[in-house]
């Protein structure tokens, strides 16, 4: 075929006959262990967090310091990469990114006191900002049309991947000191050349840019048979410019973007309050710390359940109908879990919780993905992360102040089950994705 006997296609058509290559497989891998560098970072220190206090003479409000740091930092950071993600491109951001951050959490290990510690967490937030900012917006970018949400929802799993990281290296390792697990947690910067290697830039960003032979051959590498045509952005709001924050507050995004950024909030602060508090949560139980963990691996174990089952069905029932479903479910675990008498009630409770918070997630994940034309995915979801990393900052805080307060097991686990039902009902609104093409 010449060049002048291509057609001419919306970029997201050349995705609607791509089939799920190898390719596929290498850039989903690339980026599942990205985003399990992404939760082992949120979550290291938290089951170590008891080490800090003898190192630093810090009390239990300095220690929540310590473990904040690191998402008060991604906040400004999400939004200066997001933008830069639409502007010079989504592979470059998540190696530069994830690169920083190793060099950055390194340094950070031979801290000599806690000011320097968290200074050093802020800034490996900074960078660590990047590849969590566009991780998903540049796999949705790579994925064919059909397979886009199922194979997002996939990805996520990586969160109770790194969880359970988290928890397994403050068993091996803590016992060695804090440190040794934060020189862990800077080695997996090194994944950055595997990101280099197998993740192509994004044909959507490279269409939108003008280069069309580039994201030719990017199609090329991904098997789709539309790869030799000449592609158009189609559906681009007007006067859209790329990674520019304010075109998100205009025409028909402003509504989306609004929802968008109350949910991602309401829904973090849900999830976060309980897992930055769950071991102590537990011990106010009865529960042992070493008790406590198990317990918190074990939840981890029935989150994979939950996003396997949600991306099964995200494909036959479309995100909003599952989402909502899950989230619901959710709250309804909650109860359980806020309420439980026993051992087994907790348990259960907290099982039917973690099932389907972290299936919502899966589909949440993909579906914010998926609001916002190219020229500002990694702008919308920059400032989805920041909302979601303002409850990450302020939920461990507030959920501190109700403890210290003597509030109770019962009663703060029911304030954080009223963030999730905010979240059903802020999703109603918005619109359905499942099948369309990105834009």
């Amino acid at each position: 075929m010449t060049a002048t006997d291509a057609p001419t296609l919306p970029i997201g058509a050349a995705f609607d006959r791509m089939p799920f290559s190898r390719r596929h497989v290498l850039i989903a891998l690339a980026l599942f262990i990205a985003f399990v560098i992404e939760s082992w970072e949120q979550l290291a220190l938290v089951y170590v967090s008891g080490d800090l206090g003898p190192a630093f003479g810090i009390d239990e409000a300095g220690i929540g310091v310590v473990l904040s740091a690191v998402a008060f930092g991604m906040i400004p950071g999400v939004l200066v990469w997001g933008p830069l993600a639409d502007r010079v491109g989504r592979r470059p951001t998540a190696f530069w990114s994830l690169l920083a951050y190793g060099v950055i959490a390194f340094a950070s290990a031979f801290a000599p006191n806690m000011a320097t510690l968290v200074a050093l967490r802020v800034c490996s937030g900074l960078a660590l900002a990047g590849v969590y900012t566009i991780t998903f917006p540049l796999f949705l970018e790579l994925l064919p049309t059909r397979h886009r949400g199922r194979a997002a929802v996939y990805l996520s799993i990586g969160w109770p991947i790194g969880m359970l990281a988290a928890i397994a290296a403050s068993v091996t390792l803590g016992g060695l000191g804090w440190h040794v697990v934060v020189i862990a947690s800077a080695a997996a910067g090194l994944w950055a050349f595997a990101i280099r290697a197998w993740v192509p830039e994004s044909p959507y960003w490279l269409a939108a840019r003008g280069r069309q032979e580039e994201a030719r051959a990017v199609l090329r590498v991904l098997g789709s048979p539309d790869a030799e045509a000449t592609f158009t952005i189609a559906g681009t709001v007007a006067g859209a410019r790329a990674g520019n924050p304010m075109d998100l507050f205009r025409g028909r995004l402003a509504r989306i973007t609004v929802l968008m950024l109350l949910l991602n909030f309401v829904f973090n602060w849900g999830y976060w309050g309980l897992q930055t508090w769950l071991p102590t949560l537990l011990q106010a139980k009865g529960l042992s710390l070493s008790a406590s963990l198990g317990f918190a691996a074990l939840s981890a174990l029935m989150m994979i359940p939950g996003y396997v089952s949600a991306s099964l069905l995200t494909g036959r029932f479309g995100r909003k109908k599952v989402f909502l479903f899950y989230v619901v479910a959710a709250v309804l675990g909650g109860l359980w879990f806020a309420t439980a008498s026993s051992l087994t009630g907790l348990y259960l409770g907290n099982f039917v919780l973690s099932f389907f918070s972290l299936g919502a997630w899966g589909v949440w994940n993909t579906w914010n993905g998926e609001f916002y034309p190219t020229a500002l995915r990694g702008t919308g979801y920059s400032w989805a992360t920041a909302s979601q990393l303002v409850a990450t900052t302020v939920a461990p805080s507030a959920v501190g102040a109700l403890l210290a307060h003597a509030t109770g097991f019962t009663a703060t686990m029911l304030v954080i089950n009223a963030f999730m039902v905010a979240t059903a009902l802020l999703a109603m609104p918005l619109p359905e994705t499942e099948g369309r093409e990105l834009e």
